[in-house]
Formats: structure tokens, sequence, C-alpha cells
């Protein structure tokens, strides 16, 4: 006999464009943050795993990087996580950005879902921006996909129809127990949590070229003063001697601001004091190696 007759989990993997909103609509879903929001258009490279715990039972969402059309060897290693996730999944969550055109990439993603024989529920975002377009957007999207179950205006940014998409979700997943303690919102590795938080801040702060051109390595973590101060060091790496400069600004204001947003936002997810000891180097054409891209993109900078 079930212990818990009627409840219901499975993993949701989360697909759309690069900018629509997914990683928002992820934290947004699981009450808290797990994935690194910024504007800066593919900013999620790997398999972000957000817990929903509810009444109902328990959703694993599997953010994946942004559905783009290229060639590049790095890009092509993040689709690769965007087929993992689908594989995986009991259902998909479609993402649509209501504030954009429908164009080639959004095309090619919906030709992708087309082959899919799971429950595909679709999220129209950024209603609030763009609440002329949901009839249109819907209209396109359920003709380009005829198994779509549900298809919703939704805000992730305000809220506006995140319970009732919750719901949609639930409705889709098979009865099942939890695959996590009820207090889990993330099952994701202490490093790589603050590595992403350290991107992200470098991201918010940095020109267009250096985001794409950066990762974090990870070198030490370790708890001091009887486990009440978390000492991090870290290293933003950048591909070229040129961009130094840029990360560590006049007088090293830019990596103090980073390390300074860095820190704020890390102890909200560590309950120690946080001391953050953030330098730069350079690691000439790193998108080009292979290790060290599947490394990345599994989530392993701290072993880089």
């Amino acid at each position: 006999m079930r212990d818990n007759p009627g409840m219901k989990s499975g993993f949701i993997a989360i697909v759309g464009r690069p900018s629509s909103g997914k990683s928002t609509l992820v934290n947004a879903l699981c009450g808290a943050k797990v994935s690194i929001v910024s504007p800066v258009p593919q900013t999620t490279r790997n398999q972000v795993r957000g817990i929903v715990n509810a009444p109902d039972g328990q959703i694993v969402i599997l953010d994946t990087p942004g559905f783009h059309l290229s060639d590049k060897k790095f890009n092509l290693e993040m689709m690769g996580n965007v087929s993992q996730a689908l594989e995986g999944a009991d259902a998909v969550l479609y993402v649509a950005d209501l504030s954009r055109p429908a164009g080639p990439e959004e095309l090619a993603l919906q030709e992708r879902l087309r082959r899919v024989s799971l429950p595909i529920l679709a999220a129209l975002n950024k209603a609030d921006l763009a609440p002329q377009e949901l009839s249109s957007f819907e209209a396109q999207i359920r003709e380009a996909l005829p198994q779509i179950q549900t298809c919703m205006a939704i805000s992730a940014l305000t809220g506006a129809g995140i319970e009732s998409l919750k719901a949609a979700l639930f409705a889709v997943l098979p009865e099942g127990e939890s695959f996590y303690p009820a207090d889990f919102y993330t099952d994701q590795d202490p490093s790589f949590r603050a590595s992403e938080i350290i991107r992200e801040a470098a991201i918010q702060r940095l020109g267009e070229e250096v985001p794409h051109a950066l990762y974090v390595e990870i070198a030490d973590m370790e708890l001091k003063e009887n486990g009440d101060r978390l000492w991090i060091r870290a290293f933003l790496t950048v591909e070229r001697d040129s961009q130094i400069g840029i990360v560590v600004g006049h007088g090293g204001a830019k990596i103090k601001e980073i390390r300074v947003a860095s820190q704020k936002q890390l102890g909200k997810i560590f309950t120690q004091r946080i001391e953050l000891d953030l330098r730069v180097k350079v690691n000439a054409k790193w998108r080009t190696k292979d290790t060290l891209i599947r490394g990345l993109l599994k989530g392993q900078e701290s072993s880089l």
C-alpha cells in the first residue's frame, strides 16, 4: 500500500528560446533562487534542478539552456543538455516569450518538440508586456504543436498565472513518492551554487562581450570559526589578457563591486557569514577545449 495515495511526483523539462524567462519562471515556481537571471541571452548553461513542494506532491524542474541555432562547439554542447533533459522528463513545459515575434529559433524548437512523445504544456510568458499578442501566438503554437495539452498566459516576473500553472503541471505527472525531502528547493552542489551566484553578479556588471567569455572556478570552500564562517576562494576566468582590465576595473572597482554583490547573494543561500576571495585569471580559448566545456556544462567548475 502506498504511504501517500494520490501524491504525484515527477520531472518537468523547461525549454524555450534564450531570454524567454525560463530561469525567472523556475525561481517563481520554486519560491526561491535556483537559477541565475540576467538580461544577457544564453546565461543558463547547465541543466539546473529546482524542486517544487506542495500538498499535491513534488515537481522536479529541469531548467535548460535557451534553445538556439548555432554550430559553435560550446553551444552544441549546451543543446546536448536540452536533449538530455527531454529524455529524462515525464513532461515538457514549453516557455514562449510573447514580447518577441516567433522567429527561426522558435520554429526550430517547435519542430524539435513535435518529435517528443511526452505531455507538453505551453506557458506564454511576459503576458503583462504584450497582452495583444496572446491570441495569435497561442493559435500559432497550437497549430505547430497539436499535441499540447495546456496553453496558458503567465508572467514569471509578476507571478500572474503561476499557481494555475503549478496545478496544470501536477495534473500531468504520475503518482509517486517525493524524490527529495520537503525542505529542498534544489539539489545543486554548494560549489556549483556559489559559482553560479558569482557568475550572475559578474554578468550583470560587465559589458556584452565578456559574459560569454567568462566562467567561475571555485578553488576552495572552507568552514571556519567552528562553522560560523564560510571562506570561498574563486576565480573569474576569461579568455584573453585584454579582458582582465575590464573585469578588474579602474583601481579594482569593478571586481570589488562583483565581490560585494556576490557575498550578499551567497549570504541568502548559506547560513554562514561569507568571506569571498575573488580573483581573475586567463584560460586562453577555453571555449574550444572539449574536456573543460563538458565539465562546465555538468556543473564541475570547482574541479577544473
